[in-house]
């Protein structure tokens, strides 16, 4: 009886390993739900700030309360991809059709300047020839990026990134562990990768709003936190039709 002892210990820390992975996806999938919420809030005070009467010490106020919106959901996802990597490229808390618009387990930089372009139309030339620039210079960091993605690629030789990240982001960490085919460098180096890839989303956005007028942020913020709600809207729409076709 005495020599089951160790087994025993094991399979229990076994158990807590996963029932804590398994609370952490939990966790961020609970502060992203309510993060969306907030998201709404916002859009409705970006709005309403758009008004004539508005003061620009007010829209900036709520500039800065809007992107350290984002700030802390990028804070709370560098948390969450230091346990499971993989699980941030294929989250299940996000719906299919929104996951056809990830890059590098996220928004694509470049789609903040397509939101510049549609939603601002009294930019100055020297506004234009700044924003340009900075996409210039956005476009080659994002090319680097890519080519880290395809040495890491390289480096696991197959399956591909996005397969893996199907496979591993649904399994429990202490499996991952043990799986022989991930090595702690290639978790080491998509670590990296991310938490580049949402450090070049988040200095993109910072960027941009540098070189706009506080009504111009107002409205490319407003913008963007309407593609995303939109998006996540005909997501879980599609999901929903989805699983009424199938009862």
């Amino acid at each position: 009886m005495a020599s089951n002892g160790p087994m025993t210990i094991a399979n229990n820390n076994n158990n807590n390993n996963n029932n804590n992975s398994d609370d952490n996806a939990a966790s961020l999938e609970s502060f992203f739900v309510g993060w969306i919420q907030r998201q709404e809030q916002f859009l409705d005070q970006l709005i309403s700030a758009q008004a004539d009467d508005c003061e620009d010490s007010e829209r900036e106020d709520l500039i800065t309360r809007v992107l350290a919106h984002y700030q802390q959901y990028y804070e709370e996802k560098s948390r969450f991809g230091r346990r499971n990597i993989f699980m941030l490229f294929n989250p299940p808390w996000f719906t299919p059709f929104e996951l056809a618009f990830f890059w590098i387990a996220g928004f694509n930089p470049d789609l903040a300047f397509r939101l510049v372009s549609d939603s601002i139309r009294d930019l100055t030339e020297e506004q234009s020839q700044s924003i340009e620039r900075l996409r210039g210079e956005i476009r080659m960091e994002e090319k680097m990026l890519n080519d880290d993605m395809a040495r890491i690629q390289e480096r696991v030789a197959a399956p591909p990134i996005m397969e893996m990240a199907r496979r591993f982001g649904r399994m429990r960490e202490v499996d991952i562990v043990d799986d022989v085919s991930v090595n702690d460098g290639v978790r080491s180096e998509m670590e990296v990768l991310v938490a580049n890839a949402d450090s070049l989303r988040t200095s993109t956005a910072a960027k941009l709003v540098e070189i706009l007028s506080p009504s111009q942020k107002v409205r490319f913020l407003t913008a963007a936190t309407k593609l995303q709600l939109r998006i996540r809207n005909w997501g879980l729409e599609r999901e929903r039709n989805k699983n009424e076709t199938t009862e």
